[in-house]
């Protein structure tokens, strides 16, 4: 549950989440209601993302927060410009934009359809593209920052997953590409590297979940499984004015996999 609102380090901040009904960015969405921020939770419009979407917006309000939900498919050129604008039409103009929604799956390069390429690309590579140009103006206004998903397979090189993994390397030269145009006006852009995330989407793909550990503990120099509130604090010290003089930079988060 969220933690009751008690000050916090993003209070007067105004933020959007993409991908927020679970997994990582429902736990971005409670520790940022928990520091203080007004979030809008955006979500893929299916019944099941909107339910989900909900509740926790309700978990939210419950804990002292303000939070809306904001449906929106981030898979067409329009989804991600109407999502920042309802957000803003609820909340205010935008200071943070977590660009965390994802598209993924696995197969062999070979077997890819260019369909199943070119969703992953939409949502992924254009999708966090667009989130950023359509809230370019709010965050100018409000020296605001942005918060993009990448993954440690882009370090890692994972088999069955070429068309997510580029996807994901292309969000890290986005991201250092838009710090170098937005550090003028005062807008800091950043990334964060999740490692392996027991999330319920790793659960969907591989419910097994002690095979998954006795695959993925021996990569790791902490022996646990990350899990999605692991990733919290990152996202909260980025947003944070803590991290005022941070931009262009990846923070892994990983358990010691990757330490490069």
């Amino acid at each position: 549950m969220t933690t009751p609102i008690s000050g916090g380090r993003l209070r007067g901040q105004t933020a959007l989440v993409t991908g927020g009904s679970r997994g990582i960015g429902a736990a971005v969405a409670r520790s940022f209601v928990a520091e203080g921020a007004a979030v809008a939770v955006a979500h893929e419009p299916t019944p099941a993302m909107a339910e989900a979407a909900e509740q926790l917006v309700a978990e939210l309000r419950a804990a002292g927060g303000t939070a809306v939900a904001v449906p929106g498919d981030l898979a067409t050129p329009d989804g991600p410009g109407q999502v920042v604008a309802d957000a803003r039409a609820a909340l205010g103009p935008l200071s943070t934009v977590v660009a965390n929604a994802a598209a993924s799956g696995r197969s062999p390069y070979h077997e890819l359809t260019v369909e199943q390429w070119d969703l992953v690309q939409a949502v992924n590579t254009r999708g966090t593209w667009l989130l950023a140009k359509a809230a370019r103006d709010d965050l100018v206004a409000t020296g605001g920052s942005i918060i993009n998903l990448t993954s440690v397979m882009v370090r890692t090189g994972q088999p069955w997953a070429v068309h997510y993994t580029a996807s994901k390397a292309a969000i890290l030269g986005m991201t250092r590409a838009l710090a170098r145009e937005l550090g003028p006006h005062g807008v800091r852009v950043n990334a964060v590297m999740p490692g392996a995330i027991r999330t319920e989407n790793e659960v969907e793909l591989d419910p097994d979940a002690d095979k998954v550990a006795a695959e993925i503990l021996p990569l790791q120099s902490l022996q646990r499984r990350g899990m999605a509130e692991d990733l919290a604090g990152a996202f909260v010290f980025l947003a944070s004015p803590e991290a005022s003089f941070i931009t262009g930079q990846v923070i892994n988060v990983d358990g010691g996999w990757v330490m490069y």
